[in-house]
Parts: C-alpha cells; sequence; structure tokens
C-alpha cells in the first residue's frame, strides 16, 4: 500500500469525435427542429401573460 495510489483516478481519455459531413436530409431536419423550438418559444411568451389554464370548477378534499 503506497501513500501515492490514494485519492480520485483520473477516467480514461474518450477518444474525439470524427466530424461527419452532414447531408441534406440531416440538415433540412435541424433547420426544422431549431424552427419549431422557436414557435415554441414563442407560444410560451404568449401564454405566459394570462392567468391559469384550469377554470376555478370544485376542488374536492383528500378526506374521506
Amino acid at each position: 500500500m503506497s501513500g501515492r495510489e490514494g485519492g480520485k483516478k483520473k477516467p480514461l481519455k474518450a477518444p474525439k469525435k470524427q466530424n461527419k459531413e452532414l447531408d441534406e436530409e440531416e440538415v433540412a431536419f435541424k433547420q426544422k427542429q431549431k424552427e419549431d423550438q422557436k414557435a415554441l418559444e414563442q407560444l410560451k411568451s404568449k401564454a405566459a401573460g394570462k392567468g391559469p389554464l384550469s377554470g376555478g370548477g370544485i376542488k374536492k378534499s383528500g378526506k374521506k
């Protein structure tokens, strides 16, 4: 038992990811995802100004 073995051990280095070339379908798909994300954020910002979505109604207690 050597004193140098204590402590955290360094993890092995992961191999670097190779940059693969994107074809037209992947580029179009990523562009569509970005547009959908922007539309979703716009809807969220519009909904943030309004009140709660659920109407009041009768609330039931958990007791029986």
